[in-house]
């Protein structure tokens, strides 16, 4: 029987195939499959700290765990696409609300965010703001000589005095709850009352800017929590450089009107009167008792002017005072005369009035006077009360764009004086023109948007100053077309 050896026998190579007779990829899974796959556990990372290391890595894994942390940059609240803003004014007079509704205007045309309006001391201290505004009123009637006392006497209280702390104390808790409620990165001031916290505080908005809306600086809108100060005038701006604001944050804007005072538009459209019931043909003459129809001796004066006058037409605005208006209406009714007097209540086409009338007849607020300079049109200012409304009026007659009158006849006079003489109401008007700012809403709001993104946060001490008051012209700009 043959024997059989136990030796190995190596195995055959394995053999290698061509390219061209590889085998094909094998096919994709089928759906189940690959669902399969799918919920299949992904394959465990380990972290840095368990994967084996080089004694370099090592090292520098040390390093930066020993390193102190890098924080993340405090977002800006300047920088915010859409800044909030809290506009405050007061209802002494219309014009600090019509300066307020101005700026809102042109902050949210220029895409601010929220925009809240508050009159401040109605809702702090309801009582004492009617109170003070039923004084504001009756001192025009009454007693203008005691107002116009306690406004000099007032006039250049230094900014950290006793009696500065009493002017803006109203309204401080008030305030405070708003900015905690509103959290506003601008806060804007059209009436001289500053009960803002002070810096350092968490409540204080990145920016507060004041605007003075008359053309004399009470030193009650000096106060070192302003950031930013809007001048009506040049002359102001002097003045509060003088008082010791550093010259940074002046900026003269004139007082804020609202769209539509624009002397480069006068007598464009004559029409727009007929539309209204005037005749395009006459000359106008417009009245303005103020918001509340105040004005006494308005209506002997439009008598004699009807009567010396019949080639000129009157509109007199009455305001809110329903029976000033009443009586007007009743006191001319059925004079041959009355179909050329027009008596109106408070009306909103008021710019368009403005820059057809020959000149306007009213009393020197601010607001009105910034409106009639806007518009380009002469102003007779009628019984300044003692106070800012006959420093408003000083001004404007010292540049030559206003005659200023206390009695039915005097008012008379300086209407017909304008009217009789084309050359003198042609230079009136274009002295008011040169002295108007119609742009100057828009001018602060590009201004405040821009401050924001530039605000330290710090508070700025005002510097003492020895000089009382100050004056100058009003800039080399004004003054050249002035002159002219």
């Amino acid at each position: 029987m043959p024997h059989s050896s136990s030796a190995l026998v190596p195995a055959p190579a394995p053999t290698t195939l061509p390219p061209s007779a590889a085998p094909a990829p094998a096919p994709p899974p089928a759906p189940a499959a690959a669902e399969r796959a799918a919920r299949a556990p992904a394959p465990t990372t380990l972290p840095p700290s368990a994967a084996p290391a080089s004694a370099p890595a090592a090292a520098e894994r040390a390093a930066r765990a020993a390193a102190p942390p890098t924080l993340p940059a405090s977002p800006s609240r300047s920088l915010r696409r859409e800044p909030k803003a809290l506009l405050l004014y007061a209802s002494y007079g219309d014009g600090h609300l019509q300066a307020a509704k101005a700026i809102r205007a042109q902050l949210a045309e220029r895409g601010c965010g929220p925009i809240r309006m508050v009159d401040l001391m109605a809702e702090a201290h309801p009582l004492l703001d009617a109170l003070s505004r039923c004084f504001y009123r009756s001192s025009y009637r009454l007693f203008p000589g005691v107002y116009g006392w306690l406004y000099e006497r007032t006039r250049l209280a230094a900014p950290g005095s006793a009696l500065a702390a009493v002017l803006h104390a109203p309204g401080r808790r008030r305030l405070r709850q708003l900015l905690r409620e509103e959290r506003p990165d601008l806060v804007l001031h059209t009436f001289p009352l500053f009960p803002g916290p002070p810096a350092g505080s968490p409540d204080r908005p990145a920016l507060t800017a004041a605007i003075v809306t008359d053309y004399d600086l009470h030193r009650r809108w000096v106060h070192p929590g302003i950031d930013r100060y809007y001048a009506a005038s040049e002359e102001m701006k002097s003045e509060l450089l003088a008082a010791g604001v550093p010259e940074e944050r002046v900026c003269f804007a004139g007082i804020p009107v609202r769209p539509g005072f624009d002397a480069r538009r006068r007598g464009s459209d004559r029409s727009a009167l007929e539309r209204r019931g005037f005749n395009p043909e006459l000359p106008l003459v417009l009245l303005m008792g103020g918001g509340a129809g105040i004005l006494g001796g308005l209506l002997p004066a439009c008598g004699r002017l009807l009567a010396e006058r019949p080639q000129v037409q009157l509109a007199l605005v009455c305001g809110r005072n329903e029976a000033f208006a009443r009586d007007a209406r009743r006191r001319f009714a059925g004079r041959p005369d009355s179909s050329r007097l027009h008596v109106l209540d408070y009306v909103e086409e008021l710019p368009e009035l403005m820059l057809h009338a020959a000149c306007l007849v009213t009393k020197p607020g601010g607001l009105t006077i910034a409106e009639g300079l806007a518009a380009g049109v002469p102003l007779v200012l009628y019984r300044p009360v003692p106070g800012q409304e006959r420093r408003n009026a000083a001004y404007a007659a010292r540049l030559g764009a206003a005659a200023v009158v206390r009695t039915p006849e005097a008012l008379v006079e300086a209407v017909l004086k304008l009217l009789d003489d084309p050359e003198r109401l042609k230079e009136s008007a274009r002295r008011a023109g040169a002295l108007g700012r119609p742009d100057g809403a828009g001018r602060i709001a590009d201004d405040l948007l821009q401050r924001l993104e530039g605000y330290t946060g710090k508070e700025r001490p005002i510097r003492p100053s020895s000089v009382q008051g100050g004056t100058s012209d009003e800039g080399n700009t004004i003054a050249a077309a002035l002159r002219s």
